[in-house]
């Protein structure tokens, strides 16, 4: 395998799906010092006893990587709710990752293949299912480019241990991501952050709700106020 080199990365809108089921964290979208949230969580713990099992594992984001404020939660989710038994391409669950796509095709395509792959695991009727939201932000940081030719071997749709040691080894050395193409979408490109500060905090976009056909999700509605919103449906 090449070594990957540094590429320059400013994509102005970039586009996250995640199910909207979780809301934002209040204490990541509170302005008090990232310092002093260990103190706060430990002070809101003797009232809510849940408060831990919601702002997820803090040591795994060093303070000075950490950010607050309006956004917050959905950079730094990823991270402090990771898991073993929830790895990605990029992430073996120790870690976390950003994940996030070019374009909002790019995303549909990545997010639906993954939504299909748990609903086949778990056998669901067919219907609509899944509310999610869409999640927009720049990206404009130097990450490890992987979209010559030479690293198939980080690409394979279903093995990612190859590319999890990838992502170990270059985090370790101090790399805050990766800019790859998209496995689920030809021609689309994806980055895979190792930090919350790699990134900006994203602002919410539209919301969708997933079609499940019973083999994959084969439409997504947009949902709007007054009914209006849209039904696409997506390309096998």
């Amino acid at each position: 395998m090449p070594d990957a080199p540094l590429a320059p990365i400013a994509w102005p809108s970039a586009v996250r799906l995640i199910e909207s089921k979780y809301p934002p964290i209040d204490l990541f979208e509170d302005l008090a010092d990232p310092e002093d949230w260990e103190l706060l969580a430990a002070a809101e713990a003797k009232t809510n006893p849940r408060i831990a099992e919601t702002i997820g594992n803090l040591d795994l984001v060093p303070v000075e990587r950490r950010v607050s404020g309006p956004g917050a939660s959905y950079v730094m989710a990823p991270f402090t709710h990771c898991s073993p038994d929830r790895p990605g391409r990029f992430h073996d669950g120790h870690f976390g990752a950003y994940y996030a796509a070019k374009t909002f095709e790019t995303a549909i395509a990545e997010v639906t293949y993954h939504q299909a792959q748990r609903l086949l695991d778990t056998r669901d009727e067919p219907g609509w299912i899944s509310d999610i939201r869409e999640l927009v932000g720049a990206v404009k940081a130097k990450l490890v480019d992987i979209r010559a030719e030479g690293f198939d071997a980080l690409l394979a749709p279903d093995d990612y241990a190859p590319s999890q040691a990838f992502a170990r080894q270059h985090r370790d050395a101090g790399k805050d991501g990766v800019v790859y193409p998209s496995v689920r979408n030809l021609g689309g490109e994806c980055i895979a952050a190792f930090w919350p500060d790699v990134v900006e905090k994203p602002v919410q976009g539209r919301h969708f709700r997933y079609h499940w056909d019973g083999a994959r999700v084969d439409m997504i509605h947009e949902l709007t106020l007054d009914g209006s919103g849209q039904v696409f449906r997506l390309k096998v």
